[in-house]
């Protein structure tokens, strides 16, 4: 025991020194005992005191099957038998042909041609230089503007983040950004004063309608997460909702962005989200779980629409000029096509809909609870917002950290959930069984009830 202290101790003071961590205020995390994960064995994760862990976020929405998944790391070992990288630029691999392939297959409709990329930001940084790009080959330079929805999250880079309406992530960088429109978000748990939650979706979807109308001339593309924006608070569209932005892109001939990143490969209970409303994207950005959550890899699909537009001689200048070192990295395609693999072979997604339905049942006990002002799930996609009041929707004031108190209660009983602000988030790895999912809810109930009694 003593030995275990001290090499925490020995790496608590490392990281301190040495390791900035994304989306996190250094000052605060110096002053907590930090979680040091060193190994994982199916979905739980041990740290570096041997402690174990149910992983009830996916490594951040991203692992599938579990941790340590034979077939995938043996699929890996294999590749690294062959070759660790190889370029794309000017070259072909055997693994990135292999998995586009795949990815065609599965995708909705026509998206047929797979660019890869290293990271969900990056995946939609390549669409937002495809659209742009497209316009100007057809000879259209006044298609120029995107449209995104309110409170958008859509990674970190400068093009991602000026799609980006949360201010707490991206008012810093408004110098930076290039010029966004934007139509309200349905979220209907607080709606602006003198709407209803129907009357609000109305009004959210007439406005998008009326804004192609009226700019869709200059409107190069809109980009939307379908079904559920993720850190956003986990804000679940209605029924049709998609659908209809989708026809309105459409109609004002307006290119349709659909960011899969954290929806895509069944998070919402089909492979991908926009499946649910029968629509097919012009691009499709995907990433987190391409790899079963291995190694970082990106994917955005393009119709033939845009693909052909970027074919000409090399006088014409038509080519993408975009590319990543790591694009299409043999290892984590070989891990991606092994991913895809266990999806058919263990059904996952058939033999997700049970758990989906039993996750229903059992939150439908949290939202019970005195300070749980609202639940919103897509799949396996799961938002619990807290209140300090239910009656009045009041949230508790910010300097509490109110969600973060219940992480820390949830950890001390061995799961990982991770809050957005005070929205506590659970995305469970979609391999995981009845049993552990009955420990994520009952763990998430606890972890509320302890935290707000204080």
């Amino acid at each position: 025991m003593e030995e275990r202290e001290s090499r925490h101790a020995r790496l608590r003071a490392l990281d301190a020194a040495h390791v900035w961590h994304p989306f996190t205020q250094m000052q605060g995390w110096a002053e907590e005992d930090p979680l040091i994960v060193e190994s994982g064995e199916g979905r739980h994760l041990i740290d570096d005191r041997g402690n174990r862990y149910l992983d009830g976020i996916s490594a951040l929405w991203c692992n599938v099957h579990g941790h340590r998944v034979p077939e995938i790391d043996q699929a890996i070992v294999d590749q690294l038998g062959r070759v660790a990288h190889t370029t794309l630029l000017g070259q072909a691999s055997v693994a990135s042909i292999e998995l586009a392939a795949r990815l065609a297959q599965i995708a909705p409709g026509d998206l047929q041609r797979v660019f890869f990329s290293d990271s969900g930001s990056t995946a939609v940084e390549v669409a937002l230089k495809m659209a742009f790009q497209y316009w100007r080959h057809l000879g259209r330079p006044e298609k120029r503007l995107f449209v995104s929805l309110g409170e958008a999250y859509h990674g970190d880079t400068i093009g991602s983040v000026s799609l980006g309406a949360i201010d707490t992530f991206h008012k810093a960088f408004g110098p930076l950004l290039f010029e966004r429109l934007e139509i309200p978000t349905p979220y209907t748990y607080r709606v602006p004063a003198g709407f209803t939650a129907a009357s609000w979706i109305e009004h959210c979807l007439a406005t998008a309608e009326e804004l192609l109308a009226k700019r869709g001339h200059e409107i190069a593309a809109l980009a939307i997460e379908p079904l559920m924006q993720g850190a956003a608070g986990m804000i679940a569209q209605p029924k049709g909702f998609l659908a209809r932005i989708a026809a309105a892109c459409r109609k004002h001939d307006v290119l349709l962005i659909c960011d899969e990143v954290a929806t895509g490969f069944g998070r919402t209970g089909t492979m991908f989200a926009v499946e649910q409303e029968g629509v097919v994207p012009d691009l499709l950005c995907m990433a987190k779980g391409i790899t079963g959550g291995y190694l970082p890899l990106a994917a955005t699909l393009a119709s033939e629409r845009i693909y052909e537009a970027f074919l000409g001689t090399f006088a014409e200048a038509k080519t993408f000029f975009h590319g990543h070192t790591y694009t299409g990295n043999p290892l984590a395609c070989a891990a991606a096509i092994a991913s895809l693999d266990l999806f058919e072979k263990n059904r996952l997604l058939e033999r997700l809909q049970p758990k989906i339905a039993y996750l229903a049942e059992r939150l439908a006990g949290i939202a019970e609870h005195p300070h749980v002002g609202e639940i919103r799930q897509k799949g396996t996609m799961i938002g619990i917002e807290l209140v300090q009041d239910r009656a009045t929707k009041a949230a508790f004031p910010a300097e509490r950290r109110m969600g973060h108190r219940v992480i820390l209660q949830a950890r001390r009983h061995g799961v990982i959930l991770r809050p957005l602000g005070d929205v506590i988030v659970l995305m469970p790895p979609l391999a995981i069984t009845d049993e552990e999912l009955a420990l994520l809810c009952d763990v998430t109930l606890r972890s509320i009830e302890e935290a707000t009694a204080t």
